[in-house]
């Protein structure tokens, strides 16, 4: 890859794909607020909807607060807990590798499910269809990402990698440079992770924004009958 590419993937790329997956949520949330919703299609078929329900949002929940702590924390950090770069490489590569088969299991359930079944697949759009094929070979990547990792026990990469991420957040110039010797697997799985954010907007994962938290904090209902005005 020449170095104006590396630095459009890597440098301006970024700082595009961040831009739309925020703006372009809030425009949505303002425009199209009754299209900000999951599109379940429980209803339709029950069967392998669960599991594939289940596997997935576990799987893809601990893999993105993994790569947010992993890429975001402050390598002193790790250096002030005692952690060294190759204990940190394993760490992740140990967790991520668990919630990615997790993961890659529940997504493959889904996507089967929506394939084979008419219904489902009749009521399906083109984004539903390209949003999950994109975290598809997304995930593969970064399947395939372990044991190029596995090769490289001293973890200067994922070191290159975190200061590469840290540096984009604090908008730091020459970030890309830090990306330009990795594996064409490194590269495509951190281009195809920003595009997911590119296209965030544009595609039904717009409600993870509305995630019910509040159900975690919330007092509880309190239900009365009609007839004898008691509580239940």
């Amino acid at each position: 890859m020449s170095a104006y590419l590396n630095d459009a993937a890597f440098g301006l790329y970024p700082y595009v794909a961040l831009a739309v997956f925020l703006i372009g949520s809030l425009i949505r949330y303002d425009r199209d607020p009754y299209t900000w919703r999951a599109g379940s299609s429980q209803m339709l078929r029950k069967r392998q909807f669960a599991w594939g329900s289940y596997l997935f949002h576990i799987g893809i929940i601990g893999l993105f607060l993994g790569h947010l702590v992993g890429l975001l924390t402050p390598i002193v950090i790790f250096d002030a807990l005692g952690i060294s770069h190759s204990a940190k490489q394993m760490m992740a590569i140990v967790v991520g590798g668990i919630f990615g088969i997790m993961c890659f299991a529940g997504l493959t359930l889904l996507i089967h499910r929506r394939l084979t079944d008419p219904r489902i697949r009749g009521t399906s759009t083109k984004m539903d269809f390209f949003i999950l094929f994109l975290l598809y070979v997304q995930l593969i990547l970064g399947m395939f990402s372990i044991p190029i990792s596995l090769g490289h026990p001293e973890g200067d990469q994922m070191m290159a990698f975190m200061t590469w991420a840290q540096m984009i957040v604090t908008f730091q110039g020459g970030a890309a440079d830090l990306v330009a010797s990795a594996h064409w697997v490194f590269k495509l799985h951190i281009f195809l992770g920003l595009t997911v954010f590119l296209v965030f907007p544009f595609s039904r994962l717009v409600h993870i924004w509305s995630a019910p938290f509040g159900y975690l904090t919330r007092n509880y209902q309190v239900v009365r009958s009609r007839k004898t005005g008691g509580a239940r």
